[in-house]
């Protein structure tokens, strides 16, 4: 082996370092309670989320955040002003992190295989949408005894990381419109957009049926002028 390949190898970082690297950056208590706080979530988190769900200080939180994006668990998404003007940032398990048992690694591969199996059947939009009613009608039996449709979905869409925003109708006193600020889905709707937001429109509308006594008057996809987000209203 000649010297240049003797240097190169030499630093070059190994599979064996660079696993070293991630174990190190969890081998603290805070850092694995961050971590396991951001593999439950459904959507990034802010660093002021992971702060209040563990019970500290921000400051706290930030350089553990950035020792394990530096590892390369962590992926950040900068965008909004935060606390004091600062920059929003929101973190996530970056995608090639391990799960840790924390996250089934096949689900991903589970719903991509799906999604492009309904697509060989030529499975289309109301294929979708009734699937999407039927667990959204399983979904809402939980929350019979919430004070109203309205907040009940809002919750369970957050549940699952649509970071749903409401705001009023001024035009229909009786409605309100659930803004999505996040997709959960977004990469799958890329590739499947008639499918995947046929789940989720049929997902709205059966937890709102079951529910008895609102009813969606819009749903709004990627392919909308207005996009992601529902109007709801009550009867």
């Amino acid at each position: 082996m000649d010297r240049d390949r003797i240097a190169e190898t030499s630093t070059e970082p190994t599979i064996a370092t660079a696993q070293l690297d991630l174990l190190k950056a969890l081998g603290d208590n805070t850092r694995s309670a961050i971590y396991l706080e951001l593999a439950r979530s459904p959507r990034p988190l802010a660093t002021v989320d992971i702060s209040d769900a563990l019970g500290l200080h921000p400051n706290t939180v930030r350089p553990h955040l950035e020792r394990m994006r530096e590892a390369g668990l962590l992926e950040v998404e900068v965008g909004g002003r935060g606390d004091v003007g600062r920059p929003q940032h929101r973190y996530s398990i970056a995608p090639n992190a391990p799960s840790l048992g924390f996250e089934p690694p096949t689900m991903p591969v589970l719903a991509r295989m799906a999604l492009a199996m309904a697509a060989r059947l030529h499975g289309g939009p109301d294929d979708a949408e009734a699937v999407g009613r039927s667990e959204g009608s399983a979904r809402a039996v939980p929350y019979v005894h919430a004070p109203s449709t309205l907040e009940a979905l809002v919750s369970d869409l957050d549940r699952l990381g649509f970071d749903p925003m409401v705001t009023d109708r001024p035009d229909d006193p009786d409605a309100a419109v659930v803004s999505f600020a996040h997709c959960p889905f977004a990469d799958l709707a890329e590739v499947h957009p008639d499918l995947v937001c046929g789940l989720h429109r049929g997902l709205v509308a059966g937890f709102v049926a079951q529910m008895g006594d609102a009813e969606v008057r819009e749903f709004c996809t990627l392919t909308s002028r207005t996009p992601c987000r529902v109007t709801v209203a009550t009867r």
